[in-house]
């Protein structure tokens, strides 16, 4: 059977509007502080790179779920490419703040059973109720498909 996306998504931007915020102000700083000592007008470049990088982290991360599995993408300069096995996550939790649900947004949690990757957050995303519902059926069927079952141990302290 062929592997087919299903979602394909990124954070979004509005995870940084504090970072913008905040260099919004030192840009403003420094125009006016150049009224006054002309030199400081370089210093504008600062919060402008700082802009500039934060926006091209964020931009460079993405998420891509396939009937097989979830990939994960990140780094601008240096990129690492993941991808979890769906038939193993074992639990996929949604929550959404006040400010996520202003903008439609969601975080998506997984718990897997894959070591390195035990806890899996896709933040921020849009559509982040269709992934959560998507991921919990597709990890159902590439189950089945698979003839694989999550199975926790756990340690009895009371033997006797």
């Amino acid at each position: 059977m062929e592997e087919v996306t299903l979602w394909q998504g990124a954070r979004s931007q509005i995870t940084n509007w504090g970072v913008y915020a905040i260099a919004l102000l030192l840009i403003a700083g420094a125009i006016v502080g150049g009224f006054f000592f002309p030199p400081a007008w370089a210093l504008i470049a600062v919060p402008v790179i700082w802009i500039v990088w934060v926006w091209l982290r964020t931009r460079s991360e993405s998420f891509t779920l396939t009937t097989e599995r979830l990939r994960l993408k990140k780094g601008v300069l240096n990129q690492v490419f993941d991808e979890v096995e769906l038939y193993r996550v074992k639990d996929v939790t949604l929550t959404r703040s006040a400010i996520q649900r202003m903008f439609g947004l969601g975080t998506v949690t997984m718990q897997t059973s894959d070591q390195g990757q035990e806890n899996i957050c896709i933040d921020s995303v849009h559509s982040s109720e269709e992934l959560r519902e998507q991921l919990r059926k597709q990890v159902e069927i590439i189950r089945d498909r698979k003839r694989v079952r999550e199975v926790d141990f756990q340690e009895d302290s009371h033997q006797g």
